[in-house]
Parts: C-alpha cells; sequence; structure tokens
C-alpha cells in the first residue's frame, strides 16, 4: 500500500488533536535526544578518566547521565500515555464514521454481508489501528529519527565509521520495506478469514434452535471446521512474513554489531578516535540494533493496519443507492395520500456489492395504484407476490428503476429519509426487542418523548394491565434472558408505533402470532390506531381484510386487482369474492 494512504488516514483522524499530536511529538523528540545523550556523557567520563582529570567532573558527568537517564524515562512513559490516549480518540471517530456510513448503506449490501462480518470489520479492523494511530508514531517515527540521529553522530565521530553503518541502516529499512509489502496482502486475507468466522457464528449461534431441531449440528460443525482451517491458513501466512522480517533483522543486527566492534577497534588502534570516541560508535552501533528491532517489530503491525485499512477503504467505497436530494420536503401533518405510478423493481439493478443477482426476475411490474387520506387498503397475494417488496420501497429501502411513488403528493425522492421514515410506521410478525428496558424498547431510544406520552399511548392500545404486570413497569429489562412472549413483543410493536403518530400506517399481519384472548383486545386498539390515519394491511387471514376500504392482489409482481372491498365482494367474477369462497387462507397460503 502506498505510504499516502497512511498518511491520509492519520492527517483525517489526527487533524482534530493538534495538541495533542504536537505534545506526542515533543516528547518523542526530547526522548530521541536524551537517548543520544547518554552515550556522548559516557564517552566524557572515559575520556577524561583516561587523562587522569580530577574526580568533580567525573561526578558532575555520573550525575548528569543519572539525569537524562531519568528524563528519558520520564518523556518515553508520557509519550506512551498520550499516544494511546490519541490513538482511541482517532479510532473511535474512525469507528463512528464507517458506522455511520455503513448503516446508511442499502439493504442489498446488508443482505449479503452478515451482521457477523461487519461487527468483526467496524470494530475488530478498527481496533487494529489503535495501535498504528498511537505506536506508529511514537515507535516507526521515533526510532526513524533515532537512526537518523545515531548516524549524524557516528558520520561526526568518523566519516568511514559513518559510512558503513548507514549502508548497514539503508539495507535494513529497504528489507524491512520489501518484507511490509510482501505481508500486508496476507494479514488482509487473515482478517477477511476472521470476518467470515463471526459471520458464520454469528448465523448459526441466532439460529441454534431450528439446527438442533433439524438435526444439522454435525454439517454445521463441517462449516465450522472448514472455515477455520482457511483462517489457520491464511494467519499462517500472514505469521510468516513476519517471522521473515524477523529472521532478516536478526541477521542484520548481528552483522552489524560485529561490523561496529570491527570498525571502533581498528579506528582506535591506528589512533583515529579516542577510547571514548571507540566507545561510542559501539555504543551507538548497540543503539541502532534497538530501534531497528522495534521497526521490524511494528512492521508486522504496519502489516495488519496495511489490510484492516484496505477492507476499511472497501467498506467506505461502497456507495449507496437511496441518496437523499438537497433541500428535501418535508411531509404535511395528518393521514397522508399514497401513490403508485407503474412502478417497475428488481432487485438486480443493485451495484455487486450492495446484493447484485443478474438472474433475478423483475419483483414489482408496472404497479399503479392510489390511496386518499384515511383509506384502508387490504393487500393480498401468494407468498413472492411482491407484498413486502412493495412496503420497502414506500419507506424507500429501495428506489424503483421505473415509475414513481409518492406520498402526500410528493414523490419520495424529493422527501426527507428521515421525515418519511417517521411518518410511516409498520407493525410486522418480527419484533426487534433491544436488551434494555421497557421505555427504551418503546421509544427507541428517544429521551425526548415523555413517559406521559407513553403512558397515553399504551391507555389508548388497552395495554394498561400489561405494564402493570410488569415488576418494574416502564424500568423493566427486557430482552436477553427476560425476553417477551411473541404476543407481548407484539403489543409493545403497536406501542412502538403509535408513539411516532404516523400518517401512514402498514401492518403485515401483525395479530397472527397473537393469542385468541390478546387479539381479540388488540382489534379494538387496531380499529383505534387505524383511525384517522392512511392504512396497508397486508393480509393472509379473511378477518383482516374485513375492516379495510380498498383491496388490491398481487400476482407474481403484478397489479391483478384493485378496487373498494364491498364492490369487489359484490361482484362474483371478481377474484376477491372467489377468494372469498374459496377461503382466503387456503388460497393465500
Amino acid at each position: 500500500m502506498p505510504l499516502k494512504r497512511y498518511w491520509q488516514l492519520l492527517s483525517t483522524y489526527l487533524h482534530s488533536h493538534r495538541r495533542r499530536a504536537v505534545l506526542l511529538a515533543v516528547l518523542v523528540l526530547a526522548g530521541i535526544g536524551l537517548q543520544l545523550l547518554g552515550p556522548q556523557l559516557i564517552a566524557g567520563f572515559l575520556d577524561i578518566a583516561a587523562s587522569g582529570a580530577a574526580g568533580a567532573a567525573l561526578l558532575l558527568l555520573a550525575a548528569a547521565y543519572i539525569a537524562a537517564g531519568l528524563a528519558q524515562r520520564a518523556a518515553a512513559l508520557g509519550a506512551i500515555y498520550v499516544g494511546e490516549n490519541l490513538g482511541w480518540l482517532a479510532t473511535n471517530a474512525l469507528r463512528a464514521d464507517l458506522s455511520r456510513h455503513v448503516v446508511g448503506l442499502d439493504m442489498g449490501f446488508h443482505k449479503v454481508h452478515t451482521p457477523g462480518e461487519l461487527l468483526e470489520r467496524l470494530d475488530g479492523d478498527v481496533t487494529t489501528l489503535a495501535n498504528f494511530f498511537s505506536q506508529f508514531v511514537i515507535r516507526v517515527l521515533g526510532n526513524g529519527l533515532l537512526v537518523l540521529g545515531i548516524l549524524a553522530l557516528i558520520w561526526r565521530e568518523d566519516w568511514r565509521a559513518g559510512l558503513a553503518l548507514t549502508i548497514y541502516a539503508g539495507l535494513a529499512v529497504f528489507m524491512l520495506g520489501a518484507v511490509q509489502q510482501y505481508g500486508a496482502g496476507r494479514w488482509s486475507s487473515a482478517q477477511a478469514a476472521a470476518a467470515a468466522v463471526f459471520g458464520f457464528l454469528e448465523e448459526r449461534l441466532a439460529g441454534g434452535e431450528d439446527i438442533r431441531a433439524a438435526g444439522a449440528e454435525a454439517h454445521t460443525l463441517r462449516r465450522f471446521d472448514g472455515l477455520m482451517h482457511a483462517q489457520m491458513r491464511t494467519y499462517r501466512s500472514a505469521r510468516m512474513a513476519g517471522n521473515l522480517a524477523f529472521a532478516a533483522t536478526t541477521f542484520l543486527t548481528t552483522a552489524g554489531y560485529a561490523a561496529g566492534l570491527a570498525a571502533a577497534a581498528l579506528l582506535y588502534l591506528n589512533g583515529a578516535v579516542s577510547i571514548g570516541g571507540a566507545f561510542l560508535i559501539v555504543a551507538y552501533v548497540a543503539m541502532l540494533a534497538g530501534p531497528l528491532e522495534r521497526l521490524r517489530e511494528q512492521a508486522q503491525d504496519l502489516q495488519q493496519a496495511g489490510g484492516a485499512i484496505e477492507r476499511i477503504a472497501e467498506l467506505f467505497s461502497a456507495r449507496p443507492l437511496v441518496v437523499e436530494q438537497a433541500n428535501p420536503q418535508l411531509l404535511p401533518a395528518g393521514p397522508l395520500g399514497l401513490a403508485f405510478a407503474e412502478v417497475h423493481f428488481s432487485y438486480n439493478d443493485s451495484s455487486p456489492e450492495n446484493g447484485a443477482t443478474p438472474e433475478a426476475a423483475p419483483v414489482l411490474r408496472n404497479i399503479s395504484l392510489n390511496l386518499r387520506p384515511g383509506e384502508t387498503l387490504g393487500l393480498l397475494g401468494r407468498t413472492g407476490s411482491g407484498k413486502s417488496t412493495l412496503s420497502r420501497l414506500i419507506f424507500r429501502l429501495y428506489d424503483p428503476q421505473q415509475g414513481a411513488i409518492s406520498l402526500a403528493d410528493r414523490d419520495l425522492r424529493t422527501l426527507e429519509l428521515a421525515d418519511l421514515r417517521r411518518r410511516v410506521g409498520m407493525v410486522t410478525q418480527d419484533v426487534q426487542i433491544f436488551h434494555a428496558s421497557v421505555r427504551d424498547n418503546l421509544t427507541l431510544f428517544d429521551r425526548s418523548i415523555s413517559d406521559q406520552r407513553i403512558m397515553n399511548a399504551l391507555r389508548e392500545l388497552e395495554l394498561e394491565e400489561w405494564l402493570a404486570s410488569l415488576p418494574a413497569g416502564l424500568d423493566t429489562l427486557i430482552g436477553g434472558a427476560q425476553g417477551l412472549s411473541a404476543g407481548e413483543a407484539q403489543l409493545l410493536a403497536f406501542a412502538r408505533v403509535l408513539l411516532k403518530d404516523p400518517g401512514l400506517m402498514i401492518l403485515d399481519e401483525a395479530s397472527s402470532r397473537l393469542d385468541p384472548a390478546t387479539e381479540r383486545r388488540l382489534e379494538r386498539a387496531i380499529d383505534r390506531l387505524l383511525h384517522g390515519r392512511t392504512a396497508i394491511v397486508i393480509a393472509h387471514r379473511l378477518s383482516t381484510v374485513e375492516r379495510v376500504d380498498r383491496i388490491a392482489i398481487l400476482e407474481q409482481g403484478a397489479l391483478i386487482e384493485t378496487g373498494p372491498r364491498v364492490d369487489l365482494a359484490a361482484d362474483p367474477d371478481s377474484r376477491f369474492s372467489r377468494l372469498l369462497r374459496a377461503g382466503i387462507e387456503e388460497v393465500l397460503a
């Protein structure tokens, strides 16, 4: 990966923490200067001792050496603290930006990438970069500057020793760079394999009940074993790249130390340097091995950072197909009229990274439909006829390839997305329950909704008795081991939608999982919920469509019949009338 990519990431996320970065640079430079000063003090000590000078000067140099050593350790400790703090501030900002970007991507993207995989990429890959942001500055840049300082002082002592050690350091840096390039792709593959394992585990743990019921434990374990072996192979390849760097640096360190000893001895014997100068050469050669070794260690982290940056860049490069226009419109208050005008939709027009399936057939074909404010539509059709897709288009989770959808005479593409999804409510059979209090589950963590509003919504839906049965009322923790029954979760979903006060309601057979007693109580609540609101009721049972004003029947993505429910029921030749005579539950199963 070009160094420009590393620098762009550093500059982007360290820019807002310039003061900390400057403090870190000061501490690093101070530590480097103090490290270089130590051998100079010892060399002066040796030369003074060899000349037989007074002991006071020796004591002064010894005290200065101890003070420099303590100050150097204090600067190093401060640099580590500031660097770690800076690293986590930067990675938290990166994690927030990446999470915001991924949440804003289309549903097609999330159908391709499992939650477990995305969790590993959002957290695991970004956490890998915490060391990059903090230790990269301290170790890579700091030790690089230390190497330059050592070489400069050796050149000052003797040009021949300086030339030899410069060649040695240049060769070591070249080899480290080559090994880093060699290993970055392998670490990217290792991280991708780890994400695949996380994705597999997330899906199988979530579906553990079905796996056991189907007797698929052995098959699941074989798949898991295959993924673990794949991860092992990629990780082994990445580690081998790191071990190659270790072997190369160890060889160069040993050779350089031997060359430094030989050069110091020859120069001293020939009278080119004093005993202190000879010590300086040996000490700086020994000191040179330290930063080069730390650079070698950091090269492996840099390899992992390179792989993580590539994968993060890949996520950032995924673009949403549904975008909000400049100066979007807001929806009016009250019930919302809905219109479909020759809408054609197919999932295969999504981009590959968003889940393209070129072989897929059109899901909706030339759908034209009008629903006046306050009307209720019963939407019928077999499984796979396009009912759920139609509701996704209303929420603008996807855009149709042809035609237009409008709410309150406003094209969906001109609306503010947040306002659109706030004014359209939906209750389905599957309700997401978060591990949080009842209050947070009802408000979806919106602290602006008062308890009084919550109580009014529960009262309107006749749910006060249900709330009173909970041990801590609105503060009762639910989710996980304290999960709700299917009926209780459905009750919560109705109250959750009512708090939004939507102008358009979509009910996807929302009461089908309730017991008869709860369902009868909820039927009255649904009537009140739909009063004064436009609604679409996706139905599979006859009782569900008795309350609707209009009927629309989908078949293989096409609208084959629509009209007032009473008129269609009275027409013996209508498709709806035939469904009523045959029993809608059986026909639409």
